[in-house]
């Protein structure tokens, strides 16, 4: 039997994208250089500014949060690609078989290896960019399979990090120990592929010795695109209540009870928030600025934005019911039920928030979003190719030299 390296090898180095694979890879490189760029005075360029170019990359794309996600892996998957790709010369064929790869790989850790605590983000992104890296250079099934291998040291990244700087930034180091995983095996270097199924086993995967699904699309399930610079966990409690605002004034609020399957809030583990990056993993903080702020976008975000008194007010006011069930951030259903100060109680709930699977985003929605990253972003990625955005890349988030 094959090794799983070498199966997904097989299919990322024979994969024949058709025009819908291609209209998602023009997609999420447009969505995350967006990101990219809206994140360009971020405070974590400065930390990243030495890095190589797909760890700056990466870590500058994620510290926002505006990054697509595959649902069905609970991976970012662009995040991690598309700067694997730009950094070693590829094109939209390397970026679909490193997504596939990453997806397939992401559904054999499953559910329960996100929910132990790993960021499933980095475990299944650093071999996954070493194939999107490899098939950049040209690599063959063997020496991606061996690039596989060689990344897994650094397949690593738990979710106690986030919230602070630590998450954007292990995303850059999976996507970076990706690329310089297949530049050692372009260049000779030896890995048993086998390592990739062992490493599945200690890691506590899910589907360990599972068979690798070779049919359907290059992303399996397709990608959900934020409207919201938060976690995924959040867009759906914001959305719903977006819904609602017109019947009520944040000050006439008194309680929020939010009921919701336990999974797809996991990843939220700030109830109190104090920060703008605790803000961005807290349910609670997702009510507040849905009812607070016209729109929740980057100011939404900000430690000032979080400390707000009315802000915090309303985040004592939340009151999170978790349900048992569930295995993905979009199981069943949030609902909401909102007290106003005469007593009276409001109610909406939501399955499918804008910009997921399901709800895809229009191209007005994309526009606003990519206007919302920065007023130069539309123009700036109106005739984008692989090759400009890299080039874009470089001279809009340069590498420092080391000091």
């Amino acid at each position: 039997m094959a090794a799983i390296a070498e199966s997904l090898a097989e299919w990322a180095h024979g994969y024949d994208p058709d025009d819908g694979d291609l209209v998602l890879a023009r997609r999420s490189l447009l969505d995350t250089v967006a990101v990219m760029l809206a994140a360009r005075d971020h405070p974590v360029r400065a930390l990243a500014a030495s890095l190589p170019d797909a760890a700056r990359w990466a870590a500058v794309g994620h510290v926002l949060d505006f990054d697509d996600l595959h649902i069905e892996s609970t991976t970012h998957i662009s995040v991690v690609v598309v700067p694997a790709v730009l950094a070693a010369g590829g094109d939209a064929r390397a970026y679909l078989a490193g997504a596939g790869v990453m997806a397939r790989l992401g559904r054999l850790l499953g559910w329960s290896h996100y929910a132990a605590g790993w960021h499933a983000t980095c475990t299944a992104g650093a071999p996954a960019a070493a194939v999107a890296a490899g098939v950049s250079l040209g690599l063959g099934p063997g020496q991606l399979a061996t690039a596989m291998a060689l990344a897994l040291p650094a397949a690593g990244g738990v979710q106690a990090v986030f919230g602070t700087h630590g998450k954007s930034l292990q995303v850059g180091f999976a996507a970076d120990a990706g690329v310089r995983a297949a530049r050692l095996a372009a260049a000779g270097a030896t890995a048993d592929p086998r390592a990739l199924d062992a490493w599945l086993e200690l890691v506590g995967a899910e589907h360990a010795g599972g068979s690798i699904d070779s049919g359907g699309p290059a992303v399996p399930g397709g990608l959900a695109i934020k409207m919201f610079p938060c976690c995924y966990a959040m867009q759906r409690p914001i959305a719903a209540l977006r819904d609602i605002r017109a019947k009520c004034t944040a000050r006439d609020v008194t309680q929020v009870r939010v009921t919701t399957p336990a999974a797809t809030v996991h990843p939220l583990i700030h109830d109190r928030p104090g920060t703008g990056l605790e803000g961005k993993f807290s349910m609670e903080y997702a009510v507040a600025t849905a009812l607070l702020d016209d729109y929740p976008d980057f100011d939404a975000f900000t430690d000032a934005a979080v400390r707000r008194p009315e802000a915090q007010r309303l985040v004592a006011a939340v009151q999170v019911v978790r349900t048992e069930g569930g295995s993905g951030l979009l199981d069943g259903e949030a609902d909401l039920r909102v007290t106003l100060s005469d007593g009276s109680v409001l109610h909406t709930a939501l399955a499918q928030p804008p910009g997921s699977p399901e709800r895809p985003p229009t191209d007005a929605e994309l526009a606003d979003k990519f206007a919302a990253c920065g007023s130069d972003v539309p123009d700036v990625l109106k005739d984008a190719t692989w090759e400009s955005a890299r080039a874009l890349l470089l001279a809009e988030l340069p590498q420092e030299a080391t000091r």
